[in-house]
């Protein structure tokens, strides 16, 4: 479906991409990894024709629609939520006139073959294969639906874009491109300004996408549960694993240990070669062999293998001074924005060296309370702390705060008082800031930097409590591990806010569902609140069927049976499924294979010399071709179950 060429990328004089080839078949989900700076969001820019490469070719096929997602986007607009939402469709009024155009220029013309009336035709072919795309009787039920999974509400749909915050503009943006269904979709983090809900929701669209996706996140659960490929950038390279995420860590690190024995066994060959030359280069009943072994050094490939990046944030925090039982307790605590409730007489406890969770949709108030907690926002109640709580706070926006004028090493030792400032630069180091880079201003710091920098700023003293929003906001997944470490470790009181499922799973044990301006308890760990969710949303679903069964029940028998007949064809249909990706994955490495022998002439010259091995590479593409066409006539009768 896509082709990438030999790319190059170079930003003054050197090169982040060289030579990468690479393609997308249709229906993948690809992840792209790599370290952060190692050019996934420029890789991203490319493929949707954003950014020229330095060299190379991206070819993909006329008429297919290309989406892209960036991390950021402001939305100008005057419009609604809805109006907003449904200008993504604005090119298929173009396209209608376009088509009426050269309907009417097709009518007058006679010169029925001629070059010139057959190119005529082959476009009025594209667009009529793009508006077959969209049925615009559907478009705006569809967005409504896809606005509601993104979490708006159903009374903010008619409200203005203007009033909504960024991250609630780019969920508009996100909701354009899902109902434009292009058949590349892009997405550069797409769940940065999600909450859980939302997250769920997107998963189980782009699942059931019928075209392909490629993404870039920093959510590891995202990413296993969506995508079946992931195709690392490192070090200008790019390497093409056929698992998801958590898999192609392992394979990677396998490929590293391979790269090392195969760099050791080349090294020791060269030094025994090395050794026969300058023990026999002037034994003439030798030069023969001399010269030869010197041809082989010359043509030896460089084996040196990748560096990975290991890097990452490395630290504790302080041990927690002792703390009363009960750290703190909220009773008829309420909050209102003007006339707006958004909590209402919420009672809830927090214990000592408990790690609790405040789970729910964006806009129900977590952020509020955590506020409330830091002594941050004025409330109507009471709340109480216990006896020598010493709080550390970190907000949402807590990089936002820093001082740009300020160097890396200002914005902590500013702070820090007594003991602790001999351990300013100790501490930076552990956050990944040393040497000259402790000069830097706030000001040209990236995201991922001023997360690490505010987070760092919690180890200037030794607190019993920490309330943190959002605190992987901006980080990678390297340092979101260390963090869930430290967090893991910390022998203190933990309430915290997180969208992050991989990073809530086993730090917390009890939860607080906001919803409807009130909080619900919940006991156990954030998997089982998980699957909770999913079996009340079940029994909803079956609330309407069960009284229609109770009203007719001489029926029942024969629903169940009919369910257990579509079941049993469901399945059938699953399994042709699987079997046909498994024809296609086998071909697809057949064919790598015969692609690297057709790439080295001298060693296969006798396949290539009598044919065979082209016979054989397109009798190979021309399976694949029919697989894929058996997977989505299969697909397609699935989706109707």
């Amino acid at each position: 479906m896509i082709s990438v060429e030999n790319l190059r990328v170079e930003f003054g004089g050197s090169a982040l991409f060289d030579q990468i080839s690479f393609t997308v078949s249709p229906k993948e989900r690809i992840g792209l990894a790599g370290k952060n700076g190692a050019g996934k969001t420029t890789m991203l820019r490319i493929l949707s024709g954003e950014m020229e490469p330095t060299s190379g070719m991206v070819s993909f096929p006329e008429g297919n629609l290309m989406g892209y997602l960036p991390q950021e986007k402001m939305i100008k607009s005057e419009k609604s939520v809805l109006d907003e939402t449904l200008t993504a469709f604005d090119f298929v009024v173009k396209l209608k006139k376009e088509y009426e155009k050269l309907q009417n220029e097709l009518v007058e013309r006679t010169d029925y073959e001629s070059a010139g009336y057959l190119k005529l035709i082959e476009h009025m072919d594209v667009i009529q294969q793009q508006l077959s795309h969209h049925d615009e009787s559907r478009l705006e039920g569809m967005a409504v639906k896809v606005l509601k999974g993104l979490g708006f509400q159903e009374v903010e749909l008619s409200k203005p874009v203007q009033i909504f915050s960024p991250g609630w503009q780019m969920r508009m943006e996100l909701a354009k491109l899902l109902l434009l269904q292009p058949h590349l979709l892009l997405l550069d983090e797409p769940t940065n300004h999600l909450d859980i809900d939302a997250i769920q929701w997107l998963e189980q669209f782009l699942s059931n996408y019928p075209y392909s996706v490629l993404l870039v996140s920093h959510d590891r659960t995202f990413l296993d549960n969506l995508t079946n490929r992931t195709l690392e950038i490192n070090n200008g390279k790019i390497y093409d694993y056929k698992v998801p995420y958590s898999q192609y860590l392992e394979l990677r690190e396998e490929r590293q240990e391979q790269q090392k024995a195969a760099y050791n066994n080349q090294q020791k060959y060269i030094k025994d070669t090395e050794d026969f030359i300058d023990r026999f280069r002037y034994k003439s009943t030798k030069a023969k062999q001399v010269q030869s072994r010197i041809k082989m050094l010359e043509k030896l490939d460089d084996l040196t293998p990748d560096e990975l990046d290991h890097s990452g944030m490395h630290f504790r925090f302080p041990p927690a001074p002792r703390s009363g039982k009960v750290v703190v307790e909220g009773n008829s605590v309420s909050k209102l924005y003007g006339s707006k409730l958004v909590l209402d007489q919420l009672e809830f406890h927090i214990l000592k060296n408990e790690k609790v969770a405040f789970v729910g949709r964006n806009g129900e108030g977590k952020t509020t309370l955590l506020k409330i907690i830091a002594k941050q926002l004025d409330f109507d109640g009471d709340l109480k702390f216990g006896h020598n709580v010493s709080m550390g706070y970190y907000a949402q926006d807590q990089w936002e705060m820093l001082n740009p004028q300020k160097t890396i090493f200002e914005s902590l030792d500013d702070l820090a008082v007594g003991e602790v400032r001999k351990h300013v630069k100790s501490i930076l180091g552990s956050f990944l800031f040393s040497g000259e880079d402790t000069d830097k201003k706030v000001s040209v710091l990236s995201g991922g930097e001023k997360a690490r920098l505010s987070l760092a700023k919690l180890l200037l003293e030794p607190h019993n409590l920490l309330v943190l929003d959002e605190p992987t906001n901006h980080l990678d997944l390297l340092s979101k591990d260390i963090l869930k470490r430290a967090l893991i470790e910390y022998d203190g009181t933990l309430i915290l806010v997180s969208h992050d499922r991989d990073f809530i799973q086993g730090l917390t044990e009890r939860m607080y569902e906001f919803r409807n301006h009130k909080i619900k308890e919940f006991r156990g760990g954030f998997e089982q609140y998980l699957e909770k969710k999913r079996n009340e949303l079940n029994i909803q679903d079956q609330k309407p069927e069960a009284k229609e069964e109770n009203g007719n029940s001489s029926n029942t028998k024969n629903d169940w049976q009919e369910r257990k007949e579509k079941e049993r064809a469901r399945r059938k249909l699953q399994g042709e499924l699987e079997k046909i990706e498994q024809q296609i994955e086998n071909s697809e490495l057949l064919l790598e294979k015969l692609n690297n022998k057709l790439s080295d002439p001298e060693k296969y010259s006798d396949e290539i010399a009598d044919g065979s091995l082209y016979q054989e590479h397109a009798r190979v593409q021309k399976d694949i071709e029919q697989y894929y066409l058996s997977w989505e006539e299969v697909h397609t009768k699935l989706e109707k179950f």
